[in-house]
């Protein structure tokens, strides 16, 4: 054999032996595969490789224990011992004779009064939104029936499934400040605002329309301690959409329904899953990426039974299933920012993983093909994030 051929020979053994080793090594790494890609909705789609552990990890609920055993309880009626309890009961001081003459004074703690008439609701109301927590990647494709179709009911419309031509998410970062883009969000058709976010002496930066209220329950649960559920700091007309943080909050919610002028909706558990698998996949990516640790050590680096998404992510994620174009504003910081632009408050609260949730973003905009765990049959409004 000629000294060329034997020269291209070696070229091309060399070249086979590099891509067996690859390949071999992609096999040990556990990277997706084509049938896998399927179960995670991400199939048939432009996407980068991804570590099937990191996604397999992000669907484990680290909470889940915790939930289950506070349902069971509530179910049962077991309300004493709840650390939030307190809100809902009543003590009652009495004296215990004994036998022997010996008088024990005792408090008795339970549902105080005026929560006893909620009880059946409550129950009821737990156990559908039990009934619904299970994971479903198709639920953004059922968000402008979930969510818009009441929403239209409310404002005296015909129910349609037509998407909202825009969306405008304000956020509560201090990044807000001397942005003046109070008019630009004042024009889009739905402005959705956070956690009673303040407007006024603002709306040069924030605007001043809101069509939705988006909070988490713990807001709620704060409210609820008020004189009929006040709630509403936009006007009683404007409808409030909330997640649930607690189990428990369910009876903040049948309480304060009754109540509400405007529609106070929960968001459905199965889009709750959704959120959190995301927000999760973005944090361990970014864990193990940064830190070169397993998985597991992500555990306690987070606090697993603790961690949660934002209420901003998960009213982004809200919007861009009822929106035709969705526009994000005040998310993100800066050294020199507060943390919300209201108050003076400069740390960020420990349960979040905000720079996970920055990469989601990011995504949105620049990828959204890559955001694991959703359909394939629903199809991403373009977003664009204003600083």
């Amino acid at each position: 054999m000629k000294r060329p051929a034997r020269r291209l020979c070696s070229v091309l053994l060399l070249a086979l032996f590099a891509v067996t080793l690859a390949f071999r090594a992609v096999l040990r790494r556990g990277f997706i595969g084509s049938f896998e890609l399927e179960q995670y909705g991400l199939a048939r789609r432009q996407v980068p490789v991804f570590n099937s552990s990191v996604l397999r990890y992000a669907e484990i609920d680290g909470a889940e224990e915790k939930f289950r055993r506070e349902t069971q309880q509530l179910l049962e009626g077991k309300f004493v011992g709840h650390p939030q309890f307190r809100r809902f009961a009543t003590r009652r001081r009495f004296a215990n004779y004994e036998p022997n003459g010996k008088i024990n004074m005792v408090i008795q703690v339970s549902l105080a009064p005026r929560y006893q008439r909620y009880v059946q609701d409550f129950r009821r109301n737990l156990q559908d939104w039990l009934r619904h927590k299970r994971f479903e990647p198709d639920v953004m494709n059922d968000l402008i029936r979930l969510v818009k179709h009441p929403l239209d009911r409310h404002g005296g419309l015909v129910v349609s499934d037509r998407r909202y031509a825009s969306c405008a998410v304000v956020g509560n970062s201090g990044i807000l400040l001397q942005s003046e883009r109070g008019e630009l969000i004042d024009s889009h058709e739905m402005v959705i605002r956070l956690n009673n976010a303040k407007i006024k002496g603002f709306e040069r930066n924030v605007g001043s329309k809101t069509t939705i209220s988006f909070i988490n329950s713990n807001i709620l649960h704060l409210c609820a301690r008020r004189e009929r559920c006040l709630c509403h700091p936009y006007g009683v007309d404007v409808p409030i959409v909330m997640y649930i943080c607690q189990p428990v909050h369910l009876l903040d919610y049948t309480m304060c329904n009754s109540s509400h002028k405007a529609p106070l909706l929960v968001t459905d558990p199965s889009f709750d899953m959704l959120c959190a698998r995301i927000v999760k996949y973005y944090s361990v990516r970014r864990f193990a990426e940064e830190t070169g640790k397993p998985l597991e050590a992500w555990d306690a680096a987070h606090d697993k039974v603790y961690f949660h998404y934002s209420s901003g992510m998960q009213a982004i994620m809200l919007a861009l299933g009822i929106c035709n174009r969705v526009s994000i504003f005040g998310f993100g910081k800066s050294e020199s920012a507060k943390h919300h632009y209201y108050t003076n408050q400069k740390g960020e609260l420990t349960l979040h993983d905000y720079r996970a949730e920055y990469d989601l973003y990011h995504d949105l905009v620049e990828r959204p093909q890559a955001i694991p765990f959703i359909s394939d049959k629903f199809k991403f409004p373009p977003v664009t994030i204003y600083q």
